[in-house]
């Protein structure tokens, strides 16, 4: 029996190479993974894109989302060939849900007065401020880490945070979440509402930051791990 292809989907301020501990977990098992770019563009365009991703693997996918990447395979995982989802501080919202609405449902996180929005060709583009990037987002990273990925930080279009989710694909495949209670850039409450509405199967890490998938890599794999035994493999 094959398991399914591990997909780490990446979400706003960061890049597919915040899932390099994972992936050298992962992989030091034997897992198949990809780590592809996530656009940032919109939701819509973002989860088609992951979906032509997944199209192109032979087999079932376990789609892995941090962050804004759980909206992303909220919705992309709705495709046959998906077989489960897992949400590392990952939004996880309904059909017809808006990530800022959804957020504004609950207390403001810490990050919230240090998202900065400015105007691009592209549109208007939201982004950490600098100077409290390490505070905000990872805490628990090494401050020189944390400080090189204050400058590379890509910046999520705005439009993306207010595009409702097309579907919700926790409704029909089962779901796994990492929720590090010390996030600041999403509120845990957010989090617990959105895994407890979902029947996620869900491990809280007590003094994890936002990028809980950096700071502790293991569990975060150990998780997925758990989730590619339980889902369906091919044959």
């Amino acid at each position: 029996m094959s398991e399914p292809t591990v997909v780490l989907v990446h979400g706003a301020f960061a890049d597919a190479s915040s899932w390099r501990g994972v992936f050298e977990e992962l992989r030091s098992d034997g897992r198949r993974v990809v780590a592809p770019p996530n656009p940032l563009r919109g939701l819509a365009g973002d989860a088609e894109y992951i979906s032509a991703i997944t199209k192109s693997i032979d087999g079932p996918v376990l789609l892995v989302g941090h962050s804004y990447g759980g909206a992303v395979i909220t919705v992309a995982g709705v495709a046959e060939d998906v077989a489960g989802l897992v949400y590392v501080a990952g939004f996880a919202p309904d059909a017809g849900e808006a990530l800022g609405p959804l957020q504004a449902r609950f207390p403001a996180p810490p990050a919230a007065p240090h998202f900065v929005p400015a105007e691009t060709p592209l549109g208007v583009e939201v982004a950490i401020d600098p100077a409290a990037f390490a505070e905000v987002f990872a805490a628990d990273v090494d401050p020189a880490e944390a400080a090189f990925m204050a400058i590379a930080q890509r910046p999520i279009s705005a439009r993306a945070l207010e595009e409702p989710a097309a579907a919700a694909a926790w409704m029909t495949k089962p779901s796994w979440a990492v929720l590090p209670e010390q996030d600041a850039a999403i509120h845990p409450e957010l989090h617990r509402f959105a895994y407890e509405r979902a029947g996620a199967m869900t491990t809280e890490v007590a003094g994890a930051s936002h990028v809980v998938m950096i700071s502790q890599p293991e569990l975060v794999a150990g998780v997925i791990s758990k989730a590619l035994m339980a889902v369906p493999a091919q044959a």
